[in-house]
């Protein structure tokens, strides 16, 4: 290639790098040096002398760079001669340059460096080496700038252009090279007739694309005008995207960001005012903030904080130390108390009060459980095992498949020896579990509350374990299974996922309801219709919304095979919640820890506090009552306070209380609906039991808001109320979640994916859901 150097926007440059670039592809992260060393000491193909194009370098054509080059090539001030810099760009860019092109005869290294950084693509390392180095003039000689510096003979004997080295190349890299050629114009044509059709959503109509694989190789080759045209939710609809996600909850968002960055352009439809789905803070009581159903943070996968920096966009986490109190009602004074903490030694003198041999087994306990959460840490950022796939396709396919089998591997080998003790954690009934263990009753209630909490199942279902371990299994800056308030409710959470979304380039609307998934004429998804009649089209469709809503409501049921809808029809949705947010005007003061005169927080006010958890069977009673389609008389009570760790959610001096409360059916007994009546009685019970522990919380109420499971479903999509999508059963997990067969996140319908909390690896906030189907989603569209 002679004259001036392309521009990485010219339709030619693609094609250019793009052709021959596939040498750049298998060394762009290797150190400059040692490059430039190996291209020196091993030559061209045939192990002679290495080729710029055709000039051959050599000790004799170019002596001021071969003795110690290393060493000059570390140093900052070293020069590089253009004609080994044309040799290097030529290796590096996948493009020839000629020497003469190079204004200068030598380059600063560091310039070098700069240009070849890995982390840059061809066209941005062409368009450096524009910038840094110019272009010759016209009429400038076509001369090697090392070639003063060579003996005469060796200047007379170099004419320009130099002849080719015999067998520079195999006779089948030249086919090779012109099927690569070929084969990039076929894809720059494609991509040209995509884009006018699509100019009106990628940008200016004279924005010149490059090819689509180009793109996913790296991001930085996207068009800038495509970026730029999608600045987050104050964006217009736009009628095409490459992706649609239904329902902006934090699985929803944090999908939308995942494929956003991968170069798919990604809108987001909300139905509600608020992004968030169920982690969403609202001022239901004037000056109050709530998080109005998700209430604390632990189960957010590391990565997601990593990958979309989460902190640079306003999360911040409050931890909490203690973390769990449980008041007792005795008939001694002051009644006992059980605090627990991220301080062994004190949690053990805490433990020692009921039990001095639970205090001693309570340490070996949390290492046993500790381990098991380990092992079973890689099954939650990679879709199920499919094993329909092991056995199709050809022998290779079949080899590619079993790498699916890696997460499922490791977690078997980190259990070792121990695998038939922490299978019993997973079967058995938690009773059973926490009664090896310990005897006192108080500190098992505390511990099994993580293994019903959200369940319709009592201390004694067997499988109740695992809920257990799920709400174990998070982390807080680098503290396993610790817990903490989101500085400004859940919705902040909401909205820092939302923000990292946003400035990949995703669009987000809010009151945006789908109402169908748009299907083609092979039944593969195509897009979205909205209420108001819009219909947005895509490639791709993401619901974050439950696999009820999903496949019952939003795809026409004869699209589906019967036996999925079945299946789906089946899932076991019961909900024992009921959320109320209080607004009180003073602290809670409880007679196990009555509080300062001063009005000021206390250590076990940051703690998730228990009451009604006296014992084990206190919890099953509460189950039994509902099971029978009575709310509980004495029910499980999760008291928590952020705004202790948070004053700003509150006025000052004033408070904001989250109670999560079970045992309550759906529906009541006789078939009552839950009236204004029923949800008022209900709260009252409620809090006559929190009086009991804490004289004057009735008196110190401004207002409250009863959220029973009807109510959970209506404002949040929650099935049944169900804070999971679906129970965390064992037959309800992993391969069957949402459905045997369909646990990869893929659906029966080519193009619509399920990225909620009814899929792998189930509900709280965690994200990995999102995050997976994203992924699988990414590698679909690679393949269209």
């Amino acid at each position: 290639m002679t004259g001036p150097l392309p521009h990485p926007t010219d339709p030619e440059f693609a094609l250019l790098s793009h052709s021959s670039g596939f040498r750049a592809k298998l060394i762009p992260k290797l150190p400059f040096f040692l490059l430039l060393w190996a291209c020196l000491l091993k030559g061209g193909p045939r192990g002679g002398p290495l080729s710029c194009r055709a000039w051959p370098i050599t000790p004799a054509t170019c002596p001021r760079i071969i003795p110690g080059a290393e060493q000059q090539l570390r140093e900052g001030g070293s020069q590089v001669p253009a004609c080994l810099l044309s040799t290097f760009l030529e290796y590096r860019l996948g493009s020839s340059w000629h020497p003469a092109e190079l204004q200068a005869g030598s380059v600063p290294f560091s310039a070098l460096m700069l240009i070849s950084s890995p982390a840059t693509s061809p066209q941005q390392n062409c368009a450096r080496v524009s910038a840094q180095l110019g272009t010759a003039p016209a009429s400038s000689a076509r001369r090697c700038p090392c070639r003063d510096q060579l003996p005469a003979c060796s200047r007379r004997s170099l004419p320009w252009p130099p002849p080719s080295p015999p067998c520079a190349r195999k006779p089948w890299e030249k086919f090779r090279r012109e099927s690569k050629v070929r084969a990039a114009a076929r894809r720059a044509a494609v991509v040209r007739r995509r884009g006018a059709m699509a100019a009106g959503l990628r940008g200016a109509p004279s924005l010149v694309r490059s090819s689509r694989w180009l793109q996913r190789w790296h991001p930085s080759l996207r068009p800038s005008g495509a970026r730029s045209a999608h600045a987050g939710a104050a964006a217009q609809l736009q009628r095409e995207y490459d992706a649609v996600v239904i329902g902006a909850g934090h699985n929803g968002l944090v999908a939308a960001a995942y494929l956003q960055q991968a170069g798919l352009r990604t809108a987001v439809l909300e139905k509600r005012h608020v992004l968030g789905g169920a982690a969403v803070t609202e001022e239901i009581v004037p000056g109050f903030k709530f998080s109005r159903a998700s209430y604390l943070l632990s189960l957010l996968r590391p990565q997601i904080y990593a990958d979309l920096e989460l902190q640079r966009h306003g999360l911040r986490v409050l931890p909490r130390d203690p973390f769990s109190f449980t008041p007792l009602l005795e008939d001694r004074s002051p009644p006992r108390s059980l605090l627990l903490g991220h301080d062994m030694a004190q949690t053990q003198q805490q433990i020692a009060q009921f039990s001095q041999k639970d205090a001693q087994a309570y340490p070996e306990y949390e290492a046993f459980m500790g381990r098991m959460v380990l092992a079973l840490d890689p099954l939650l950022d990679a879709p199920p095992v499919d094993t329909a796939a092991l056995g199709k396709g050809s022998l290779l396919q079949q080899l590619r498949n079993l790498r699916t089998l890696k997460p499922l591997l490791q977690a078997g080998l980190a259990l070792g020896r121990q695998l038939p003790r922490y299978y019993e954690v997973l079967t058995a009934p938690i009773s059973k579990v926490l009664d090896h263990w310990f005897e006192s009753e108080p500190l098992k209630a505390t511990l099994a509350t993580d293994a019903v909490i959200g369940a319709m199942a009592s201390p004694h279902t067997p499988g109740s374990g695992y809920v257990l371990l799920h709400h174990v299994m998070g982390e807080l800056e680098g503290r396993q299974g610790a817990w903490g308030y989101v500085a400004g409710g859940m919705g902040a959470l909401s909205h820092a996922i939302a923000q990292a979304a946003a400035a990949r380039g995703a669009h987000i609307f809010a009151e945006k309801a789908v109402c169908q998934v748009l299907l083609g004429r092979d039944g593969e998804a195509q897009g979205v219709a909205l209420q108001d009649g819009t219909e947005v089209r895509s490639k791709l469709v993401l619901s974050n919304a439950s696999p009820q809503i999903t496949f019952l409501e939003l795809i026409p049921q004869e699209q589906l095979p019967k036996d999925f809808v079945q299946r789906i029809q089946q899932i076991d949705t019961r909900s024992p919640v009921t959320k109320i947010n209080v607004a009180v005007d003073r602290l809670p003061s409880f007679l196990a820890a009555p509080n300062a005169r001063d009005g000021q927080p206390l250590p076990h006010h940051q703690c998730s506090i228990h009451l009604n958890c006296e014992g084990t069977q206190l919890l099953h009673q509460a189950f039994t009552e509902a099971t029978q389609g009575h709310p509980s008389s004495r029910p499980m009570i999760e008291l928590c306070i952020p705004s202790a760790l948070d004053p700003g959610l509150a006025p000052p001096g004033c408070h904001v209380v989250s109670l999560f409360t079970q045992y309550t059916p759906s529906v009541l007994a006789g078939g009552r609906s839950w009236d204004e009546q029923a949800r008022n009685a209900y709260a009252d019970t409620v809090f006559d039991c929190i009086e009991d522990y804490a004289p004057g919380f009735k008196a110190s109420v401004i207002g409250r808001d009863i959220l029973t499971p009807p109510d959970l479903e209506r404002i949040f999509g929650l099935p049944g109320g169900n804070i999971f999508h679906g129970a965390m059963s064992l037959d309800q997990l992993y391969f069957t979640r949402p459905a045997p067969s369909y646990s990869g996140y893929r659906s029966p319908i080519p193009g619509l994916y399920l990225c909620g909390s009814g899929a792998h690896p189930g509900g709280g906030v965690m994200g990995a859901a999102g995050r997976n189907a994203a992924q699988v989603a990414i590698k679909d569209f690679r393949h269209l």
